[in-house]
């Protein structure tokens, strides 16, 4: 019970990873702050509100990322803030509305919340591999992609890939002000997201998952680092409570294709109704390496991909995603 009597802030509370880092807080003996946009909606909350420890040690309190001192009640008091609010969607009408204000804006925000506050100790910002692996380099399955890469903004843009955008400006914003305001700050870079899910509502990453599995007759041509939500979880903390743990941390149990994923799921549900062909007839996108160094320093042992498609079609079943 590592944080018995520490007092956290975790924002955007309801989210697929927030929702996994809020129960393993608590678990560890933690009181959480959890900011959401409505702790009155039941739909956002029951399920944080139900969790082992919530009754006697969770808060939920009301923050709007655009909103500027939004979070300075939420972080007040606080020795860690974990920041994981930010959308994730990769079908955007207007992107910079949608995803880049929030992203960077609504990081700003936070970060200047916790600028104020003399409790905090550290900050954990959850960034993505989408602002660490499109540099203009060829990835290729010879090539390691490690923390010293950074998204280039402008190659970003010209390949219209906003959710990559989002992060990538959010998390220059997030370094350039840690530096300036003298703040502790360690970024999580995860890849594809999957596991069983806690919220009730479908993200994108379990999405990408029940389309596979509910009928799609394509697969995309596309390829992605994968990783456990509760390796994320659990790497934020570490990121926190690990007093020499600093800069990034990308995390990613295997690089696949989403033909790989195909291949997986087949062996795991041989009664599947799977997709058998690419979305195009490009070449399939190359597999690369992400470097799990840093991750494995910190002390994370990677659960399996496998298990993680296992867990995540589970959970669809189980919340009535899928039937079958």
């Amino acid at each position: 019970m590592s944080g018995l009597g520490k007092v956290v802030c975790v924002t955007g509370g309801s989210g697929f990873i927030a929702s996994w880092l809020v129960k393993l807080l608590l678990g560890r003996g933690y009181t959480v702050k959890a900011t959401v946009r409505n702790p009155d909606n039941p739909k956002k909350t029951l399920h944080l509100r139900t969790l082992e420890g919530a009754p006697e040690r969770l808060h939920l309190l009301k923050a709007d990322l655009l909103e500027e001192g939004a979070f300075d009640a939420a972080v007040d008091g606080c020795e860690g803030v974990f920041h994981t609010a930010s959308p994730f969607f990769l079908a955007a009408t207007d992107p910079e509305a949608e995803l880049i204000a929030p992203a960077v804006k609504g990081t700003l925000n936070v970060l200047a919340s916790c600028a104020k506050a003399s409790s905090v100790k550290r900050v954990v910002v959850t960034s993505s591999l989408a602002a660490v692996q499109l540099t203009g380099k060829p990835l290729t399955p010879d090539v390691v992609v490690d923390e010293t890469w950074f998204s280039n903004p402008e190659l970003c843009r010209s390949m219209k890939a906003w959710y990559e955008l989002s992060k990538t400006l959010a998390e220059e914003a997030a370094w350039k002000f840690a530096k300036e305001k003298g703040l502790d700050m360690v970024t999580v870079n995860p890849g594809m997201v999957i596991g069983p899910l806690l919220q009730p509502t479908l993200n994108t990453s379990a999405g990408a998952i029940l389309n596979l599995i509910s009928g799609s007759t394509t697969f995309p041509n596309a390829t992605f680092g994968w990783v456990h939500v509760r390796d994320v979880a659990l790497a934020h903390i570490l990121a926190y409570e690990v007093s020499s743990a600093s800069g990034r941390y990308c995390l990613s149990e295997r690089v696949a294709h989403y033909s790989d994923i195909v291949d997986i799921l087949q062996k795991l549900y041989s009664n599947l109704p799977l997709p058998e062909k690419s979305v195009d007839d490009n070449p399939y996108e190359p597999t690369y390496q992400i470097s799990k160094e840093r991750a494995k320093a910190l002390g994370i042992e990677f659960i399996p991909l496998e298990v993680g498609l296992k867990d995540t079609v589970e959970s669809l079943k189980e919340k009535n995603f899928v039937n079958f």
